[in-house]
């Protein structure tokens, strides 16, 4: 099963990449990794013959979270020029783009399958504790509440015309420069959670780690902030000087 869910991410990633060689548009490996996050956990809770509770709640909360971001982005990307950040990777790499690209996209696969890990894991599983759900169900659905508003804040200042080139500011964005990310890891706590009890899932306590770090230090943050400073300039830069990074709290003088 585990490798067939691979060969499965690979070869999605492959046709996205033709696609994007065809229409030079590299955000569609965004689209197609939400894609793969909202498929396979349904995949394994499906083909496994573990706990029934925890394949249903381990593989829909998963999926239907990922649903959500994948609508959301497809919205965006076949409805817009291609990202900033994948522009600039463009320009930067010339001629070298489309080889590039290709093993960008297929690390994309390899990233879609080890997110999806802790699915395939408690899909295993022969028990449950329905304390460790509940408490997991209750997070998923702070976090799904906390990312449906920061983006819909974030829609509704980009929607004014007045407010092009600025930075938002307005909502959940006062707290946090990313509250979207924020509650994308927030959300991540639920799956070890939903294993306490359970012999062997300790290890599930890496998937919000291993998530925070590609969060905070690798995939989004900072290319999210190199693009973000390239077209707002010095106002971004004012707003990284007062506003939380990550977890929302309170603003600060730019002199602190």
């Amino acid at each position: 099963m585990l490798w067939c869910s691979l060969l499965i991410a690979s070869v999605v990633m492959f046709f996205g990449w033709l696609y994007e060689g065809k229409t030079r548009n590299a955000g569609v490996v965004d689209v197609l990794w939400a894609g793969l996050m909202s498929f396979l956990p349904v995949y394994y809770a499906v083909l496994s013959d573990g706990d029934w509770l925890l394949r249903l709640v381990a593989g829909g909360q998963m999926s239907l979270w990922y649903l959500r971001l994948f609508w959301h982005l497809s919205g965006r990307v076949f409805s817009e020029p291609e990202d900033g950040r994948y522009a600039y990777l463009r320009e930067y790499w010339g001629e070298k783009t489309h080889r590039n690209h290709f093993f960008f996209f297929q690390f994309q696969a390899l990233l879609a399958f080890m997110f999806t890990l802790p699915v395939w894991w408690l899909s295993q599983a022969e028990s449950h504790n329905l304390l460790t759900i509940v408490l997991a169900l209750v997070l998923a659905l702070i976090a799904i509440s906390g990312v449906t508003l920061a983006d819909r804040q974030l829609q509704q200042f980009r929607n004014k015309p007045a407010n092009k080139g600025k930075v938002c500011e307005d909502g959940l964005w006062y707290y946090s420069r990313h509250p979207n990310y924020f509650f994308e890891w927030l959300h991540w706590f639920s799956y070890p959670l939903m294993a306490v009890g359970i012999s062997g899932g300790t290890w599930l306590w890496l998937a919000p780690l291993v998530m925070l770090a590609f969060l905070y230090y690798i995939t989004g943050i900072p290319y999210t902030e190199q693009q973000a400073i390239r077209s707002r300039g010095d106002a971004y830069r004012r707003y990284q000087q007062t506003t939380s990074a990550f977890i929302p709290w309170r603003k600060k003088h730019a002199s602190d």
